[in-house]
């Protein structure tokens, strides 16, 4: 008994032409040996690529569906009403010698031939799967040369073709019928390397927030080669008492080039030097310069704030050492995951000393 082609393509013996398209397409996508490596797939390929040379060429398709397989192949007679004479063939028939008036066909046996005249090219993976389909100096699906394929199916200057689904070129990959196969899989797309910059911000802002505005400068390339300068502003909201070293990050905001994912860009929060203070976490440390006389009379004295205030500490009766130690609790920067708190002004001491003595000083000193 002969092949039914129409179970091959899995439609009805009244399929419209539009139905042998689409299922010719989903199948040969589904077994092509570049992308189905599992045992009986070429075989398979073969087969469907027959069967809708035969159906979808309407002389063909009378005399099988009249006479099967093997009067189609066998050379029976033409049937009635059929005309006589070889058929032309489209891209598969052969004409054939054979009985007067009679009809001979035989597949040419290339189903990549009948693959690449339907979708206008031998390989529809090359665009997915590490191609240049589309892009600049490129062959696009119609293969190295001037003039490919656009998109997914016959574009200008291109040669023509069924158009693809990209569901059903990606569909399926490694799996669903495939046996498991290890056919051609989709390889990822490269990402640039993170751009990172660094952002400095003063403990005042540090102590209260601040948004800062950057404006970045990216380059935008299009499939047809052209570029454009792409300006954009980034905008980032320091949170109070944020650390020096804190990362931003703004995901795919560098240069756009098709077929690779954009760079993400990174600023990179930093301490700008203040000329009072310097940071050790929360608390704020500060060195007052005391002259040697307040240091061994005691005094009141005024230490400075971020917010330009002076907060008093008293030190009456005491003598202020070198390795002397003072707090002021609360006035230094906001926790960063309890901005409610705020750690200390940490002071430390510097003891001036006179370049020089009266003799008067000398002898209160020795009394």
């Amino acid at each position: 008994m002969g092949k039914d082609y129409y179970k091959v393509l899995g439609v009805a013996k009244g399929a419209s032409d539009d139905d042998l398209k689409k299922a010719y397409r989903k199948l040969a996508l589904k077994y092509h040996p570049d992308k189905n490596k599992a045992p009986g797939a070429e075989e398979k390929f073969k087969e469907i690529g027959e069967a809708y040379d035969v159906l979808s060429d309407p002389k063909k398709r009378q005399i099988y569906d009249q006479l099967g397989e093997e009067g189609l192949k066998g050379g029976g007679g033409m049937p009635p009403g059929g005309g006589s004479g070889p058929a032309s063939g489209g891209f598969g028939g052969m004409p054939g010698g054979g009985m007067p008036g009679g009809y001979t066909y035989s597949y040419h046996g290339d189903p990549r031939a009948t693959f690449a005249q339907f979708f206008g090219t031998a390989d529809p993976f090359e665009s997915f799967f590490g191609g240049g389909g589309g892009m600049p100096g490129g062959g696009g699906f119609g293969g190295p040369g001037g003039g490919g394929v656009r998109g997914f199916g016959g574009g200008p200057g291109g040669m023509g073709g069924e158009p693809m689904d990209i569901g059903d070129i990606l569909g399926g990959l490694g799996g669903g019928g495939q046996g498991g196969g290890g056919g051609r899989r989709k390889q990822p797309r490269a990402q640039d390397p993170t751009i990172e910059k660094e952002v400095f911000v003063t403990l005042e802002e540090v102590s209260t927030g601040v948004e800062k505005k950057m404006k970045i400068s990216r380059k935008v390339y299009s499939e047809d080669g052209s570029v454009r300068n792409e300006e954009k502003v980034l905008k980032i909201q320091v949170k109070p008492g944020w650390k020096s070293g804190t990362k931003i990050t703004f995901a795919k905001e560098g240069d756009q080039v098709p077929g690779k994912i954009a760079a993400d860009i990174a600023f990179i929060i930093r301490d700008k030097p203040h000329k009072l203070f310097s940071r050790d976490g929360a608390n704020l440390k500060y060195t007052y310069k005391i002259p040697l006389r307040e240091a061994l009379c005691g005094s009141v004295l005024h230490i400075p704030t971020l917010d330009n205030r002076k907060i008093g500490l008293d030190c009456t009766g005491e003598i202020i050492k070198p390795n002397t130690v003072k707090r002021l609790q609360g006035y230094g920067l906001p926790l960063s995951k309890e901005p409610s708190k705020r750690g200390d002004i940490v002071v430390n001491f510097e003891i001036l000393f006179p370049d020089s003595l009266t003799k008067s000083s000398k002898d209160i000193l020795f009394d």
